[in-house]
């Protein structure tokens, strides 16, 4: 079990190769740099309590939005982008590409990049199909992962959080937080102390924009 969940908390090289046309972890050399990313807002309940936290330190993120929250608090993205950070695309309906038809998946992308347009996309729980990859990379930049705090689990604590990433954090990580429901009270624990330890490791913060 506990094997299982490292396999979560940092994808495998097997899974990696499956989808090479993914970016998982951005390769730097001269600059220790990890790209903070929050999945599943926006949401007024969470989005911008984690936008003035990452005001009051400094650091700009990469948001992977649902496009039915972007429908309904339309302004959140419109404050994202005035603050500076990046965002992108995380299906119209959180759907895993495993458990639906590809034609509905891709159909559901497209409809949440006709109101975020952006041309990121993150696929949920990181999960697709092959076959929707390679048809998703011709139209989108693919980012995946290096580095899941595994916020959203009701299993873990804001320590457990803050241990995994001072465990698994190294340069080029690409680090997935959540700006959900799910993961708020891990959130708002883990987060600040996150980003304290890491500016006190020597990492920059940057965002994704390829």
């Amino acid at each position: 079990m506990i094997r299982l969940k490292r396999l979560i908390e940092r994808p495998p090289l097997l899974y990696r190769l499956l989808f090479p046309e993914a970016v998982w972890r951005v390769k730097r050399k001269k600059r220790r740099v990890v790209y903070l990313t929050f999945d599943d807002g926006p949401i007024p309940e969470v989005t911008p309590w984690v936008l003035d936290l990452l005001d009051h330190y400094g650091v700009k993120a990469t948001f992977f939005m649902v496009g039915d929250n972007v429908r309904r608090h339309p302004e959140l993205l419109e404050e994202v982008k005035r603050r500076g950070h990046s965002y992108g695309n995380h299906t119209m309906h959180h759907l895993q590409g495993f458990k639906v038809t590809s034609w509905n998946y891709l159909r559901d992308i497209t409809e949440a990049n006709d109101l975020i347009d952006s041309p990121l996309f993150r696929p949920p729980h990181g999960l697709m199909r092959w076959g929707q990859a390679k048809v998703i990379k011709e139209h989108y930049n693919v980012v995946m992962y290096d580095l899941v705090t595994r916020d959203y689990s009701k299993k873990v604590n804001g320590q457990r959080v803050l241990a995994n990433v001072k465990r698994l954090a190294r340069n080029g990580s690409i680090i997935v937080f959540h700006d959900s429901l799910k993961a708020e009270r891990n959130l708002r624990e883990a987060l600040p102390k996150a980003i304290e330890w890491l500016k006190e490791e020597g990492y920059e913060f940057d965002v994704l924009t390829m």
